[in-house]
């Protein structure tokens, strides 16, 4: 009778450490069908965020009158609840990120899914230049960065682009395109071809019915699959939906005249034709996982493997419970081999 007593009490004892020592990490699955901003950055954009369409396009890199990066287009989607806010960024990992945009202009624009030299867009007179060896100008997913007293807390559609003695200038736009440096620190890429390096992009557009070359057509999605493996891309990420709020910015170096050219345009959320549904507003899918960011073998995610691991494993030993290191619904002995592989104290 005692050693019964005794077994039921070290089973009670068992089962309380292991719901109280595992922490679980949440699978999220998110869509957002329209940003809640969307933003035309350029000098000249006398109506922001109201257009039904936002353009992308390049200046000439040799002129310092403005950005290389001349139109850029901000959108920003707010992912709680879907994507609980303020857990801390480090409790947030993103496993999947697509951007799409659908295109307002019908097969000006070459299609160019890879990245093109920083040389290609250089004067051909430029020592330094370097012809592009397809047709086209790529389409580019970065980050948002800000300056002047912006942030991503307080920045809206209808924001200055730049804060005077000279809002038109080159490197003033209080949001821009952000990448990182070689350091991991946040850069403005907004003139890359002027400094001279080639930025890391967070994607390039692709269309997967489209051959590289081929004129896009009206209404064709371009998605942007986002570089969620890189350490930089991924904490800014984090520090979004920490926030509550991600904010990308599209860009293009596509090459164009003073008031004219051929440049790539997509539909904004204020497009009349979203209404009757014969066009689509940026969207965004995300997966991502909540919680702490730990080994499988380390059960409750304290950041060693040892017995108390061992213990919440054996706890539920025949079950799918905790222990189930391998996820193939049952803790048995080939959990616990894992375990004592990753043992680390």
């Amino acid at each position: 009778m005692r050693f019964t007593q005794h077994s039921s009490i070290i089973a009670s004892l068992l089962a309380a450490l292991s719901c109280a020592a595992v922490l679980h990490a949440d699978s999220i699955q998110g869509s957002w069908q329209a940003p809640a901003l969307d933003r035309w950055m350029y000098p000249f954009n006398a109506t922001p965020g109201t257009r039904p369409t936002i353009s992308t396009f390049g200046s000439d890199p040799a002129s310092a009158d403005f950005d290389s990066r001349d139109g850029q287009f901000i959108v920003a989607f707010d992912t709680a609840p879907i994507v609980p806010g303020g857990l801390g960024a480090e409790n947030y990992t993103v496993t999947s990120a697509v951007l799409t945009v659908e295109f307002a202009n019908d097969r000006i624009v070459a299609y160019d899914p890879t990245p093109d030299s920083w040389q290609t867009f250089l004067a051909p007179g430029d020592p330094a230049f370097v012809a592009d060896a397809d047709a086209g100008q790529p389409i580019e997913l970065f980050g948002c960065g800000f300056r002047n007293g912006f942030s991503a807390t307080n920045f809206v559609e209808n924001s200055p682009y730049a804060t005077p003695p000279n809002p038109l200038a080159s490197g003033v736009r209080n949001a821009f395109a952000l990448s990182f440096d070689g350091s991991g620190a946040p850069i403005d890429v907004s003139n890359n071809p002027r400094l001279g390096f080639d930025p890391q992009q967070f994607a390039t557009g692709q269309i997967s019915e489209l051959a590289p070359g081929e004129l896009i057509p009206l209404r064709a999605k371009m998605t942007f699959s986002v570089s969620v493996s890189e350490p930089q891309i991924q904490a800014y990420l984090r520090q979004g939906l920490n926030r509550g709020r991600v904010f990308l910015v599209i860009s293009s170096l596509t090459f164009v005249q003073q008031q004219g050219g051929n440049f790539p345009a997509f539909y904004a959320k204020e497009s009349p034709l979203i209404a009757v549904g014969q066009a689509r507003p940026a969207s965004l899918a995300l997966s991502v996982e909540t919680g702490p960011n730990c080994a499988a073998a380390d059960i409750n995610c304290d950041g060693a493997v040892n017995g108390t691991d061992l213990t919440v494993l054996l706890s539920s030993w025949g079950s799918s419970g905790s222990g189930d290191i391998n996820g193939d619904g049952s803790v048995n002995g080939t959990d616990l081999t894992a375990l004592l592989g990753a043992w680390t104290n």
